[in-house]
């Protein structure tokens, strides 16, 4: 007995007709009915209401994830701090361990040269300040709180002011800061915030003695399990973020140099007292960007206005907008470079984020690391080219028209 399909008899043409009715029929080629349930979900998610609920699922699930890894870290502060500082001095000390390799001298030698160094400069600036201007500190606070006192005055003459009840809240607000447990715990500290710091910088240094010892086995054990294009991009990474940290601590260092010996000057030449604390105030408050030198020279204004009076105090203010306008359009671009490449509104956002999360050490950090971060972006798919995202969008410009070109 013979059997035969009908579907064989069918010419060639007629049968790929007939698949080509089934795929866009989708009763018959195995998809929902449009009327189905399937399909009516399928539809909710694919509108455009649809695809934004979903990205926004998708960030608030980042979000969570980044504010439990943050959450996580400041728990963990006593370690992740000292290694983050460690990771910083290490990327501005790589150039001296290459030097010391390229002599032949020993990775230790070198690590604890580097160390010594490190630590002979900051016991050394703790001394200098504390031996020349530490007496000088108390009355530069009496005069910065009269300046206060005298600008509060001065605001109240002016016919939009506020009045003496909100004037009282916002002092006592601050004083209340200055003089309450939390400040002093914090800032201030007592034996428990000493041992603290003691316990952090000793860490530190033990990180960063290691780091620049054994830096490149480390880094060699880091990266055992990618090949190829992960092997490339991970190199890239770690060349950028040497880069960008050591740009920043130099140049952050010369240009805090810079703010306080300028600033130092001005204050010579108008005869401010207490010249040599506020040039040192300022140095270590330039390490915190635009925010740091803005408040030191705040402080200046606010001395000049008590001894020199308002005149002074408003060539002071004159002073310090000089030497900040100099040091961040002249010589930071020189120094940095495209090394760190922030807009200002950036800086200040993370400093804020920084300072809200971690202290005055986040709003230290928070520059560095963001810069870091947006360094291996711009390095993510090749040494000159940023992840896809990141990349310069370019916008063909439209043809001219024939009566144009006439």
């Amino acid at each position: 007995m013979r059997f035969r399909s009908s579907y064989l008899d069918k010419p060639t043409t007629e049968i790929v007709r007939s698949g080509q009715q089934d795929r866009a029929n989708p009763e018959t080629f195995g998809s929902a009915p449009a009327n189905s349930p399937r399909a009516s979900l399928s539809r909710l998610w694919s509108d455009g209401l649809g695809r934004a609920g979903t990205r926004g699922a998708q960030m608030l699930l980042v979000g969570a994830v980044v504010v439990a890894l943050v959450w996580l870290l400041s728990r963990l502060s006593i370690v992740t701090i000292p290694l983050v500082l460690a990771l910083i001095f290490a990327a501005a000390f790589a150039p001296w361990m290459e030097w010391t390799r390229r002599h032949r001298l020993p990775p230790a030698l070198g690590a604890a040269l580097a160390l010594l160094f490190l630590l002979a400069a900051i016991i050394g600036a703790l001394v200098f300040v504390v031996g020349s201007v530490g007496h000088e500190w108390r009355e530069l606070a009496i005069k910065a709180q009269d300046g206060f006192q005298r600008l509060v005055a001065w605001v109240q003459t002016l016919p939009f002011s506020p009045d003496q009840r909100q004037l009282n809240d916002f002092t006592e607000q601050i004083s209340g800061f200055v003089t309450s447990a939390e400040f002093g715990s914090g800032a201030l500290g007592g034996i428990g915030a000493v041992t603290e710091v003691s316990a952090s910088l000793g860490m530190m240094a033990i990180i960063l003695f290691f780091l620049l010892k054994d830096g490149p086995q480390m880094w060699e054990f880091l990266v055992r399990p990618f090949e190829g294009i992960a092997y490339d991009r991970a190199e890239r990474i770690r060349r950028k973020t040497v880069d960008v940290f050591g740009g920043y601590i130099s140049s952050t260092a010369a240009a805090a140099l810079f703010d306080a010996v300028g600033i130092f000057i001005g204050l010579l030449i108008l005869q401010v007292p207490l010249a040599v604390p506020l040039a040192i105030l300022t140095f270590l408050l330039a390490f915190i960007p635009i925010i740091g030198a803005v408040s030191a020279g705040a402080v200046a204004a606010l001395v000049a206005l008590v001894t020199n009076g308002p005149l002074n105090a408003a060539l002071v203010v004159l002073v310090v907008i000089i030497v900040n306008q100099l040091e961040g359009n002249v010589l930071k671009p020189i120094l940095m470079g495209k090394t760190v490449s922030l807009h200002a509104l950036v800086v200040l956002i993370v400093i804020a984020a920084g300072t809200a999360v971690g202290g005055i050490t986040g709003a230290l950090l928070a520059v560095p690391l963001t810069a870091a971060a947006w360094g291996v972006v711009q390095v993510w798919d090749g040494d000159n080219l940023p992840a896809r995202w990141a990349r310069p969008k370019t916008r063909d410009r439209p043809a001219p028209r024939s009566d144009e070109m006439r």
